[in-house]
């Protein structure tokens, strides 16, 4: 292990490895604090429904040859707006409605893929990840995305806290639940959409839910909670980053791994 010191710290020296860390921790930074209220309103599996929902947007921006996320985020916010809208008029549960999203969604981008004549190296970059091969423009797009999510979660922080823990009291008390949940839903997809570059479609659940169900079971004060949020997040993604360099393993499998090495930890020691 000491004989590859060298070489993983000769890795911060490369323009990729740079542009992967500096967009896997405001990833990260905003995947905790999206995912700690998902846990508390218990919406977690809305994640995988959307992230499986925006495949049809990435095929769509692969097909036409724009910058995927875009469209991923069109149809990651339509998705989770649809699912929200049929919750409310009753027309399907929260499973139910997230189940006939992420079935359309994906539909979608199995037609585009078969127009395009199959599946291409960046549709499968989208599917399983792929930080290491975040570019400039990506870097941008997932700043100002993780940044906005950042900034909405850091101004309505009280009033998010005061609707996740009772909905029905905070309407009573003037908060714009409606609005303010509408909000938060778009806030979502923007998440989602920024971790699917990170971690891919198929992880990208890993990502939102577990530092958070990590902290959670550490027993500490809410504020503490979401920093240790953070805290977690960033270390596994950090550290999945150099351990996939390190032995040239899948970068979002050993990010998953990492991810859960530390919430078997967490949940040893908040039993103690």
């Amino acid at each position: 292990m000491i004989d590859l010191l060298p070489a993983l710290l000769k890795l911060l020296g490369y323009q990729f490895f740079q542009y992967a860390l500096i967009g896997g921790v405001l990833a990260t930074l905003a995947c905790a604090w999206i995912g700690l209220f998902l846990i508390l309103r218990k919406e977690s599996m809305i994640v995988d429904g959307i992230a499986h929902t925006a495949f049809g947007g990435i095929a769509i921006g692969v097909f036409f040859s724009i910058n995927p996320i875009l469209p991923a985020l069109l149809i990651s916010a339509i998705a989770v707006l649809g699912i929200s809208y049929m919750r409310k008029k009753g027309l399907a549960q929260s499973d139910s409605a997230i189940a006939v999203m992420l079935a359309l969604g994906f539909s979608t981008g199995l037609i585009i893929i078969s127009l395009a004549g199959g599946f291409s190296v960046e549709l499968f970059s989208y599917l399983f990840g792929s930080i290491l091969t975040i570019s400039y423009a990506d870097l941008i797009i997932v700043s100002a995305l993780s940044i906005s999510a950042l900034l909405f979660l850091s101004i309505f922080y009280k009033e998010l806290l005061c609707i996740s823990f009772d909905e029905e009291s905070s309407r009573l008390t003037g908060i714009p639940v409606e609005i303010i949940s509408t909000a938060f839903n778009i806030m979502v997809a923007v998440t989602i959409v920024v971790s699917i570059k990170i971690i891919g479609i198929i992880l990208v659940i890993a990502l939102i839910v577990i530092p958070a169900l990590s902290a959670l079971q550490l027993h500490l004060s809410f504020k503490k909670t979401m920093a240790a949020t953070v805290i977690l997040g960033i270390t596994g993604v950090v550290a999945g980053l150099f351990l996939s360099a390190a032995y040239d393993v899948a970068t979002s499998g050993v990010i998953v791994f990492a991810l859960l090495g530390m919430f078997i930890i967490s949940a040893l020691v908040g039993r103690r």
